[in-house]
């Protein structure tokens, strides 16, 4: 596989995680949490946003963990492409 088909790859995961965060982040203030959309997307995101939770708890009743978990794929995504060109 050359160099330019991975950095696509790499791109579209990274693309697809950071929509399917802000979808759960939107979704969770419109349908319940037992609705089976949100239950799929949550089963993906928890696992990522959970440490993030931890570390960073909420302010003022706003979960900013979303943000934070965005801006990280970015920067894993940044890192990773310029690893690999």
């Amino acid at each position: 596989m050359s160099s330019a088909a991975l950095v696509l790859l790499v791109r579209i995961i990274f693309e697809l995680l950071i929509w399917i965060v802000i979808a759960s982040s939107l979704l969770s203030f419109f349908v319940s949490p037992y609705h089976p959309v949100r239950e799929a997307l949550d089963r993906i995101v928890a696992p990522l946003l959970n440490p993030i939770r931890n570390m960073i708890p909420p302010a003022g009743g706003l979960d900013f963990s979303p943000l934070f978990l965005i801006l990280v794929l970015n920067l894993v995504e940044r890192l990773l492409i310029v690893l690999l060109s």
